[in-house]
């Protein structure tokens, strides 16, 4: 029932063109003491906010933890980096004058709100932390539903909201260590400030390291079709763990686990989309819902409880928006808007200061009267951030260079090269193996955009077994891949072998056919032949005619027909490119039909032809240029499509030549289309059948 309210009302405020996580803490509240909870037909089934449920905890706890790791997968390192000074001025602004306000604020509360009013420097301190606390998994729900999260706004907004939780977890454990010891010496400061320091150093350094070497390690040998998942959420629980048990809170765990995978390009997206089809769909709406349950508007009846309430928001909300518009604006000179906006995002408290108030109820630092107000100034701070960050963001005017970076982001989200992340190269035993320096140098292409893992495969016998292992170490020095493997496997039957390994998670098996048959069915030869139609991923099959000691795909040519098979293989060309003097050509040719054309005397047809193959190409165009590669488009018209290939390939002197193919596994040869099987016949560069699909 929980889970239906909080869609519901999160859909009915994404109608109203407000971010649904409104909607979401409005069906808890709607749902708790305050309003159904009280009606006594319905109150049996919404009775979860009468006894603390351990479910409840339970899942609202996963989904911030889910939630937080989706926001430290999002998190462009480089990004803050080159905001540093931004997100420090803001988190400090957004510091310091909240806890001026809520200790000042707090020195004239009455003191029969008080558990022990000898005690009210602790007290005020308590209340001082919880108001500067920002709701890192509120802040971030309402950065993805106004699509800001990969806006400079969101990042700078979500940097600045962390630097200040772990200042202000920092400033709980003094305020629990004066509690408990009656003091905090240097010592326990300086521990304090180190152990957020190194475990979130540590926790990225090593936590890359390890989820890089387990991500390898599962790919290569588990066959689960969930295997990512469950890593990926082991390390989320393992870090969420870790941070509890030193004192921190689960959700920054969650986040650095996030920061490290966002580190790992081998991450299968599939995964990624995964995690957060279930985050949004279900955890994190339950997890916003649990938060409004726990609201009960009753207690405002008391007049003086009410104004003490009033007072307390008031002061909470305009000293975070004023502490972080002050730090942002004066300090990084941001203009108006942006700093108001820093101001609106960070002030939304959520659950995090939810959390605090337990904590405090449980050390009577703070009596239920109080706790009644920090959870309702909780909620009502989560409600009002994003109306007001929905309203100063309208203000604000984009730079150029963070509209050029969006562009660029929506252009390539769905890029090839993005979703190669480990390659597969089968190889045999021969003397001869520097003719695999084409398929070594266009991996290395592929290598130098972005972190890939190759394995080099060879299937022998056992009499072979160590002849072919020198074989590998000799041909491993064609590669300089940062991650390297090497892997024999002893069987009868090649095929078989290599299919069963690429079914490991492979995203590319790169196949040689240098060699040609002479069996008129054979397009390659057999093994390439079936290796190409049954592959449960993309391939790639070099053909060169002749070998260059020298060569490298400096010019490569893509026959387009605006299919997606050409336009991936065009993506494929851009990875393989890089520098001034190297080109991708992309040439679209039309066929002449001599019955069409005689019919269009004033050429109507023929233009229009031009006019919609050129409009492909220059989507293309555009897309190779994002990506820093020169990019030539053509549209030619001939009676013969292959000879004018073959033609311009000599005439623009192309080192490769890249066609883009579409094998289904249907029928038992390989097919790929007469005009292909010309090329590669003809052709006098090598040939790349690339099978995209």
């Amino acid at each position: 029932m929980l889970l239906i309210s909080a869609r519901v009302l999160g859909e009915i405020a994404l109608k109203l063109k407000q971010p649904a996580v409104i909607g979401e803490i409005l069906a808890g509240v709607l749902l708790g003491p305050s309003l159904l909870g009280n009606i006594e037909v319905i109150s049996p089934f919404v009775d979860l906010y009468r006894y603390p449920s351990v479910m409840l905890e339970a899942i609202s706890l996963i989904g911030a933890l889910m939630l937080l790791f989706i926001t430290g997968y999002e998190i462009d390192l480089g990004l803050i980096k080159h905001h540093a000074k931004s997100a420090s001025s803001t988190a400090l602004g957004g510091l310091i004058i909240p806890l001026i306000g809520g200790y000042l604020i707090s020195s004239i509360i009455p003191d029969k709100f008080l558990v022990n009013p000898s005690e009210r420097f602790i007290f005020s301190l308590f209340i001082a932390t919880a108001m500067s606390v920002s709701a890192i998994p509120v802040i971030a729900k309402v950065l993805i539903d106004l699509n800001l999260l990969r806006r400079d706004i969101g990042q700078i907004t979500i940097a600045a909201g962390m630097i200040d939780d772990a200042v202000a977890w920092i400033l709980l454990s003094f305020v629990l260590g004066l509690i408990q010891i009656g003091s905090i010496t240097l010592s326990d400061s300086a521990y304090a400030v180190i152990k957020v320091l190194a475990f979130a150093v540590l926790g990225f350094l090593a936590g890359r390291i390890l989820a890089k070497e387990f991500l390898q390690l599962i790919q290569d040998k588990v066959e689960s079709r969930y295997k990512s998942i469950t890593l990926i959420f082991s390390f989320i629980f393992l870090y969420a763990s870790i941070a509890q048990m030193i004192h921190l809170e689960a959700v920054f765990g969650a986040f650095i686990a996030g920061i490290v995978f966002s580190q790992i390009s081998s991450v299968p997206k599939e995964a990624i989309i995964r995690i957060e089809s279930i985050t949004f769909g279900v955890f994190a709406p339950i997890f916003f819902a649990s938060a409004g349950l726990k609201v009960d508007i009753k207690a405002l009846f008391n007049p003086e409880l009410a104004l003490l309430a009033l007072a307390l928001i008031t002061v909470a909300t305009i000293s975070k928006i004023f502490g972080a518009y002050v730090g942002a604006r004066l300090l990084a000179k941001v203009d108006h808007w942006t700093a108001l906006s820093f101001g609106a995002g960070l002030n939304a408290r959520g659950a995090i200061q939810i959390i605090i108030a337990t904590i405090g109820l449980s050390f009577s630092v703070i009596s239920p009267e109080i706790f009644s107000v920090i959870i309702l100034m909780a909620v009502i701070t989560s409600i009002i951030s994003p109306v007001m960050l929905k309203y100063t963001l309208g203000k604000v005017i984009p730079k150029e260079s963070e509209l050029k970076r969006l562009e660029h982001e929506e252009i390539t989200k769905d890029l090839l090269i993005k979703s190669i992340n480990r390659v597969l190269l089968p190889v045999r035993r021969r003397p001869d193996y520097e003719k695999k320096m084409i398929e070594a140098k266009i991996i290395q292409r592929i290598a130098s955009r972005k972190d890939i893992s190759v394995t080099l495969l060879t299937v022998t016998d056992e009499q072979q077994k160590n002849e072919s292992l020198n074989f590998l170490d000799n041909l491993s020095a064609l590669f300089t891949a940062s991650n390297l493997n090497k892997k024999i496997v002893v069987s009868d039957n090649p095929l078989n072998s290599i299919l069963e390994e690429a079914k490991r998670s492979y995203d590319l098996i790169v196949i040689g056919a240098t060699e040609r048959t002479s069996h008129s069915l054979k397009i390659f030869n057999p093994l390439v032949d079936e290796l190409l139609r049954l592959s449960p991923c993309r391939s790639l099959v070099i053909q060169a005619s002749s070998f260059k000691e020298n060569w490298q795909p400096k010019k490569i040519l893509v026959p387009s027909n605006a299919s997606l098979a050409s336009k991936r293989a065009a993506e494929l060309a851009f990875s393989l490119v890089n520098g001034e003097n190297e080109e991708v050509i992309i040439l679209t040719v039309i066929e002449t039909k001599r019955d069409v054309y005689n019919l269009d005397i004033e050429g109507n047809v023929r233009e229009r032809q031009k006019s919609f193959a050129m409009q492909s190409l220059l989507e293309l165009k555009k897309l190779g240029e994002s990506l820093g590669v020169n990019v030539s488009v053509f549209v030619e018209f001939g009676s013969d499509v292959e000879n004018v290939i073959l033609n311009k390939a000599v005439e623009y002197d192309i080192d490769l030549v890249i066609v883009g193919t579409d094998v289904r596994p249907a029928g038992e040869s390989l097919y790929i289309g007469p005009r292909v099987e010309r090329i590669l016949n003809n052709c006098t560069c090598p040939v790349a059948v690339f099978n995209s699909q």
